[in-house]
């Protein structure tokens, strides 16, 4: 039986878990996920686990942290000062922006603290710093 290996386009259903259980993502409503294995379009932990399976079968990954959204940044955490945020903007904590800088480059930061004056922002990705858990079932190779 065939069993996927780099350059190969595969199609999976995926649900993603942290350790403590909290599910994250899962396939199942959004519909299964096409990559092409090689081609860094999804986390290393997740693209190695798919390396050699054979259309059909299933198995549950613990990615680590570094195979996956990598460690935490401190340096990626900023307080801003209100008065700099855009006009009108009303923050919540665990609210994302957008945020462009001088050079163009766009990314998104997430509101993790307020005060009466100043906005916490955070550019790191969500599940930084996290150990995954993924479940895994290999639907076809092309």
């Amino acid at each position: 039986m065939a069993q996927a290996k780099q350059g190969d386009t595969v199609t999976v259903h995926y649900t993603g878990s942290l350790t403590t259980g909290e599910l994250f993502d899962s396939s199942e409503e959004s519909g299964p996920l096409k990559f092409t294995v090689g081609q860094d379009e999804v986390i290393p932990g997740f693209e190695e686990a798919v390396v050699g399976m054979s259309p059909g079968e299933a198995k549950t990954v613990t990615i680590p942290e570094d195979k996956a959204y990598g460690a935490r940044m401190p340096e990626l955490v900023a307080e801003v000062e209100r008065q700099y945020l855009p006009a009108g903007a009303d923050p919540v904590i665990g609210q994302q922006y957008e945020v462009t800088q001088d050079d163009g480059q766009v990314f998104n930061v997430t509101v993790t603290a307020m005060t009466d004056d100043t906005v916490t922002l955070d550019a790191n990705h969500p599940l930084a710093g996290r150990e995954l858990v993924f479940e895994i079932k290999l639907l076809e190779i092309a």
